[in-house]
């Protein structure tokens, strides 16, 4: 497992809060698009694609109106990430936000959700237990669900 916190100066940031359009456009998109393509094409050519799940997302989503410093706040109820690789069917949309992308309109998804399908897609069983140092069991996914449309 590899995890890339991604924030090449300190300015750099996703948190967009002011100027999100100007450095989405000139700063972080471009570069996201380069080495995200990149890692893709790179895995794909060397048959890794298939077993090497890619999972591109934050901790929450934007909100969905324009503040007074041109940026978007910090919002939890609705946010988009992106799975490739790993038996994700490719081109795969799933859920739908309302009209202004405030919240969920269909297929609600949860963190427990997430994590569930991703240990499915790994090959972990959702009710696996495994002990702590003590011995006592240690459930590692909450009551969430597989979304089995992301299986392939």
């Amino acid at each position: 497992m590899v995890t890339l916190k991604w924030a090449p100066d300190a300015n750099a940031t996703w948190d967009t809060h002011g100027a999100n359009f100007v450095k989405l456009k000139r700063e972080l998109l471009p570069q996201l698009d380069a080495g995200l393509s990149t890692l893709l094409g790179d895995l794909d050519a060397r048959g890794m694609l298939a077993e090497t799940l890619v999972i591109v997302m934050g901790e929450f989503g934007r909100s969905p109106r324009i503040n007074a410093a041109a940026g978007r706040d910090h919002w939890p109820r609705c946010y988009s990430l992106l799975l490739a690789g790993g038996g994700v069917p490719g081109g795969y949309v799933y859920g739908k936000s309302d009209r202004i992308g405030s919240d969920p309109a269909e297929n609600p998804v949860t963190p427990h959700d997430l994590l569930t399908t991703f240990y499915s897609l790994l090959g972990v069983p959702p009710d696996i237990e495994l002990p702590d140092q003590l011995g006592r069991p240690i459930r590692l996914m909450g009551p969430g669900r597989v979304i089995q449309e992301l299986i392939s």
